[in-house]
């Protein structure tokens, strides 16, 4: 039996030639994405009353979720919790621009509407495209989070932040 040792040099990503920090940067290219990286936008989510249930934001690009609350208590959240610069605020404040008259109008028993069926009809339709519109923002959010999480400075961020080693040709230690 023989044992061999051998010696390697070992440096911190600063230490690096620029051709090393590339090659070093490709090689941990899904370093921020080898887990739940989305786990963040989903509680966002939930914490507005949105369970979301699935996504593809590759060719299916897509969002799917249910509301775990009403739409009206939904919209309410994102106002009070989100910026309003915020896609999310924009969709609820124009959903509750268009649902409340609505609303107003189906439960004044003076009104034509009082409790129609038209009126719920138009509430549900409000609501089904409120939820299209939400869980479009979401995955875009989604989508705009793994452009990010990819992203070289984000894989930086994470190197020196772990204060990751490296051999001589950006491989990590």
């Amino acid at each position: 039996m023989r044992t061999i040792i051998t010696e390697t040099k070992v440096y911190k990503f600063d230490e690096l030639t620029e051709e090393q920090k590339e090659k070093a940067v490709e090689n941990l290219c899904d370093i921020n994405v080898d887990y739940e990286w989305w786990q963040f936008v989903y509680e966002d989510a939930a914490q507005i009353g949105l369970k979301i249930t699935g996504f593809d934001i590759d060719r299916g690009s897509f969002c799917e979720g249910e509301f775990l609350l009403s739409a009206s208590e939904i919209a309410q959240n994102i106002l009070n919790e989100h910026g309003e610069t915020c896609e999310t605020y924009q969709t609820a404040k124009s959903f509750m621009e268009e649902w409340q008259p609505v609303y107003n109008d189906y439960l004044d028993e003076s009104s034509p509407n009082y409790e129609s069926g038209e009126s719920e009809d138009k509430l549900q339709e409000l609501e089904k495209e409120f939820k299209k519109s939400l869980l479009e923002d979401y995955r875009i959010m989604l989508s705009k989070e793994f452009d990010y999480q990819t992203s070289e400075e984000a894989i930086i961020e994470t190197i020196q932040a772990n204060d990751y080693e490296f051999d001589e040709n950006g491989n990590l230690i």
